[in-house]
């Protein structure tokens, strides 16, 4: 099963939508990083590296985050990572709600990285009315 993190600017979001996605897929690996190690708003790549190492036993990782400074601070926790773990993660360039949803539908289907990568990424293009 691929693993999902959720990277926000704020702890209460990310832990809101891992929430929500957790409702619609209990089962699948999840884990919410937001603000920084002080409690402030922002990202922490330190943060972000331990929540995709906690998910390294996955078939993949995708990481979804809200705002351009996050997929920076994901980048860089990256950097850090061992290889073997780098290449296991995707960043998905979707909406982060709807695509953390369709993201853990499809890994709870048993579906491959690219295909929940695919699924998050389509949700940019989900309608609401």
């Amino acid at each position: 099963m691929v693993g999902l993190v959720i990277v926000s600017h704020s702890a209460s979001l990310a832990r809101g939508i891992k929430e929500l996605a957790s409702q619609m897929a209990p089962k699948v690996p999840m884990a919410a990083v937001g603000g920084t190690s002080d409690g402030r708003l922002g990202t922490d790549a330190n943060l972000i590296k331990q929540a995709i190492e906690q998910l390294a036993h996955c078939n993949g990782v995708l990481v979804l985050m809200d705002l351009g400074s996050a997929v920076l601070s994901t980048e860089t926790a990256l950097e850090y990572m061992p290889l073997e773990i780098e290449d296991k993660v995707q960043l998905a360039d979707g909406p982060v709600v709807e695509g953390a949803v369709a993201a853990a539908v499809e890994s709870s289907l048993g579906k491959p990285l690219a295909a929940v990568k695919a699924a998050a990424e389509a949700a940019a293009a989900l309608k609401k009315l």
